[in-house]
């Protein structure tokens, strides 16, 4: 009775037809109009204090809806409480305000590196579970009418360790900076969305950060940063995420892990994504910040007109998640399995696995991949050398163009190529494939374009050791591997065609001579 009395008292009504005594349907469940304390749908009016109103009642009564009907409701932050779901109407638009004296700074309980990026946000929740934002309506962020650095400039939604979070069907529009940052967040649903970004500056569409039990599927994001980032920027690891069915596109990367990887990867899967017209990598995987990946399974991606189909690496920028932290040590990247990629309309970079001396990334199979490249490359861009740059920001385009048009691995052990093929749109006078300090390699069936017999090799090895290639038949007059540095040894070939190479395989000068000797007597080499 005290319930029923509370909601009596506040003159609230239920959003629909049938309703008991204490303002909920016949399952319990409560659902407040916001007109009915104050909201202005005018679009003009704020409507920060109704809002908040009506999200605090129902927490207070337990949980329930807060429903936007059709209209333009202004408003400052926001705080969810537990059990309380905004549910936006078709034809309903939460407008953020555009002062930002709207937004009171909020420093989250659970700290992480993102402190340093803003404390505002127009719908913000802490330590709450069962919380939602659902329907059919529009959240606009209005980002074009904010400017400055960071922290003047909000997030649209910031969750921070929250149980049982459900976010489906709505649009998010023109965020002043992250559309949404679920921080250290378990069990989290993302279904349906649309994200149409691109009005300011660090315009991610979706950055599930630390987070356990995600996940993200059927959603279609267009940001004017990288679409779908996983990251840990905290020590608490990013674990057990799946996203699939997502159609994206982005001004800088689709799909990443990184660059803030403190806390790591772990059993993370992507799967049955479109990619298109996106400037920097369709998929990239980086461990800069320390941190371990261990367990991602990418598979069934099809992308057009990216700057890079695949980016790895391993690198040490080193940066502490808190300030008086020490910085972090170089961390680890292993077990990673890319499946079943189709991308045409690539760059002409190339696609970069690249780890550190001394710290190889471990245990990369890429299987059934084919991707087309812009090509143009020219003959001496075969034989330069390649920064290792262990401290730069990671990007695919860090090293420059690359000695070779398809895939650049340097410091891998544990490679597998399987059903590989590399094509270019234009003549290319690069390598195909270049290995440089990778041991345990296996190549199975790759294929690659044609190529005349003034090119560099198809296949270049540089201090490589222990590989096996075969089923391969390439289609080039001039050679086809290439074999170089003193720490080259135990390369096999096995049942490959190598009918139309004029020279199947020749080698550097400080190439051992036991090696020179074992693929003699192999055939067709020529020491």
């Amino acid at each position: 009775m005290r319930q029923a009395a509370m909601w009596a008292a506040v003159g609230w009504v239920l959003a629909g037809s049938a309703a008991t005594a204490a303002g909920a349907d016949a399952a319990g469940h409560r659902t407040l109009d916001v007109r009915e304390v104050g909201a202005n749908a005018d679009g003009q009016a704020l409507c920060t204090r109704a809002i908040q109103k009506a999200v605090d009642a129902c927490a207070e009564a337990g949980g329930g809806t807060v429903r936007f009907p059709p209209g333009t409701y202004r408003s400052g932050t926001i705080v969810l409480k537990s059990g309380v779901v905004l549910d936006l109407a078709a034809g309903a638009t939460l407008l953020a305000s555009a002062d930002l004296a709207d937004y009171p700074e909020t420093v989250a309980g659970f700290r992480s590196y993102t402190d340093n990026y803003t404390d505002k946000s127009l719908i913000y929740a802490e330590g709450v579970e069962r919380v939602g934002l659902v329907g059919r309506g529009v959240i606009d962020g209005q980002g074009k009418k904010f400017s400055g650095p960071y922290k003047r400039r909000p997030y649209l939604v910031r969750m921070v360790r929250c149980r049982e979070v459900r976010v489906e069907g709505l649009t998010f529009r023109d965020s002043p900076m992250w559309v949404q940052h679920y921080l250290a967040c378990d069990d989290v649903t993302i279904r349906g969305i649309t994200v149409a970004s691109h009005a300011n500056h660090n315009n991610d569409g979706l950055d599930i950060d630390g987070c356990r039990r995600v996940v993200v599927a059927n959603c279609r994001i267009d940001s004017g940063d990288d679409a779908i980032v996983l990251k840990s920027t905290a020590d608490r690891p990013c674990r057990d995420v799946t996203v699939t069915g997502c159609v994206l596109r982005s001004t800088c990367n689709a799909l990443k892990m990184g660059t803030e990887s403190n806390g790591g990867f772990a059993n993370i899967a992507i799967t049955g994504c479109a990619v298109y017209d996106t400037r920097l990598a369709g998929l990239a995987l980086e461990i800069v910040d320390g941190g371990t990946m261990d367990g991602v399974v990418v598979s069934g991606l099809t992308m057009r007109g990216v700057g890079t189909p695949i980016f790895l690496r391993l690198g040490h920028r080193a940066r502490p998640f808190k300030k008086d932290m020490e910085p972090p040590g170089v961390g680890t990247m292993r077990n990673i399995s890319i499946s079943h990629i189709r991308a045409t309309g690539a760059g002409p970079t190339g696609c970069a696995l690249s780890g550190l001396p001394g710290h190889a990334i471990e245990n990369v199979t890429l299987e059934d991949v084919h991707l087309v490249f812009a090509g143009g490359g020219k003959r001496e861009e075969a034989d330069r050398a390649v920064p290792e740059k262990p401290s730069s920001y990671p990007e695919f385009n860090m090293f420059g163009r690359l000695p070779a048009y398809g895939l650049y691995g340097r410091h891998v052990r544990g490679l597998r190529l399987r059903g590989v093929r590399l094509a270019t749109l234009a003549p290319d006078l690069r390598h195909a494939l270049v290995l440089d300090d990778v041991r345990d390699v296996r190549i199975d069936d790759l294929d690659t374009c044609p190529q005349p017999k003034d090119v560099a090799a198809v296949v270049r090895m540089t201090n490589v050791a222990r590989a096996l290639l075969s089923g391969c038949a390439p289609r080039t007059a001039g050679t086809f591997l290439r074999l170089e540095g003193a720490g080259t040894g135990r390369i096999t070939l096995t049942g490959n065609d190598l009918a139309e190479a004029d020279r199947p395989v020749d080698f550097g000068p400080d190439v051992p001579q036991a090696v020179r000797r074992g693929i003699g007597s192999w055939g067709r080499a020529t020491p």
